[in-house]
């Protein structure tokens, strides 16, 4: 098989390269290794940047998220059982939208396959060769029969443990990690957000996030250690322990309900430099990891299809090598803005088992700071917003 783009990964950031480039007339394969079915089940975070808002309309499947998406023109921070708001739409005109990681890949998948695009799943052993050289193709098995994928470039958008990154030679690559000392229990149940707009809360018992995916399925967090079993934890014990948390206004209005999702994230911060190597760009996950708590995973895969796709539209389109040529740099500039702010967040609301005294009246400073600065408020919403490509 001849493709120009062979896209490794059939998650949001392949599928969404695939379409933007699709409406371009470029030609593209995407490669995925688990089913389709598979990929809609994973339950992951729903807030979109404006950025990537701008992206999912370009690409001609922003109509349901337009639709059904949640806008929200600010955030809740809360400590001390107090809480105040940060006004996205007052400090930066924009706003962001909650709609769901499985729902804009839904949409992606709807649109590629309604445009006949090239989706294979339940690939195994896939192989990228040549990648430093101007003739790549990539080779995989499926139902036990190999297949070769001759392409101009490879887009690696296959996560963290995929092959993309690991293809990459050691001598090249360098990485960056700082691994966080808990994790957050999340739960998913069949009831009414206890907030119109999401709630990021410190307390002296650990981190709590409430959040939401539409008006009857709310995603609720808490901050726990990385050697919990989340089988340990039942309904009531979460409940109760998220309202030992949570501002006694909103413990009094939250809903419980059963949960139908549990499960334990460990966070950590991730970068390798670099995100190209030959014919071979490395997208999301397989470059970059960051903790939840800036709301920023997926839109930083959205960042690097921004840049990417912009630069192999350049060249198919106008023979300009520019944007693939700066493609890593251009993309890690912004990465690791976008892992300082996660970085930060995660210092202002978490609790850390070494945490002095000193430590935890620095905490409390720079929250009473960010409620009573306007500029510091901005900040921080100009980052929530996302920033510009």
């Amino acid at each position: 098989m001849r493709t120009q783009v062979c896209i490794i990964g059939g998650g949001p950031s392949g599928l969404l390269l695939s379409q933007l480039l699709h409406r371009k007339g470029i030609d593209s394969v995407v490669l995925e290794r688990r089913t389709r079915a598979h990929v809609l089940g994973r339950i992951r975070a729903g807030v979109l940047e404006k950025g990537f808002v701008a992206l999912m309309r370009e690409a001609g499947v922003g109509e349901r998220m337009d639709r059904e998406g949640f806008v929200h023109d600010g955030t809740m921070i809360a400590y001390d059982d107090h809480l105040f708001r940060i006004d996205f739409t007052k400090h930066t005109g924009t706003p962001v939208v909650v709609y769901g990681q499985t729902e804009v890949t839904r949409d992606l998948y709807d649109a590629r396959e309604a445009s006949d695009g090239k989706l294979i799943f339940n690939v195994e052993d896939v192989v990228i060769n040549d990648a430093d050289t101007d003739a790549p193709f990539v080779t995989y098995s499926r139902d036990g029969t190999g297949h070769r994928i001759d392409c101009d470039y490879v887009a690696g958008c296959d996560g963290f443990h995929g092959v993309s990154r690991q293809t990459i030679p050691t001598s090249v690559r360098r990485e960056y990690e700082k691994v966080y000392p808990f994790g957050w229990l999340g739960i998913l149940s069949e009831t009414p957000p206890v907030n119109d707009e999401l709630i990021y809360a410190n307390s002296d018992r650990g981190f709590a996030l409430c959040s939401m995916r539409n008006a009857n399925l709310s995603r609720y967090y808490i901050q726990c250690p990385l050697s919990d079993d989340a089988a340990d934890w039942t309904d009531q014990m979460f409940w109760d322990e998220l309202r030992r948390r949570i501002p006694g206004e909103a413990a009094e209005r939250l809903v419980t309900g059963p949960s139908i999702e549990k499960s334990i994230a460990p966070l950590r911060s991730f970068v390798t430099e670099p995100m190209r190597w030959g014919r071979l760009f490395l997208c999301g996950d397989a470059a970059h990891i960051v903790p939840p708590t800036g709301a920023k995973g997926l839109n930083t895969a959205a960042s690097d299809i921004h840049y990417l796709y912009h630069g192999l539209a350049d060249w198919y389109l106008n023979k300009e090598s520019e944007g693939l040529e700066r493609y890593s740099e251009k993309a890690l500039a912004r990465i690791w803005k976008a892992e300082r702010f996660s970085w930060w967040m995660s210092n202002l609301l978490h609790r850390y088992p070494d945490q002095s005294a000193f430590d935890l009246k620095m905490q409390r400073a720079d929250l009473e700071f960010l409620e009573s600065n306007e500029s510091a408020q901005k900040v921080l919403a100009e980052n929530y917003v996302g920033l510009p490509f």
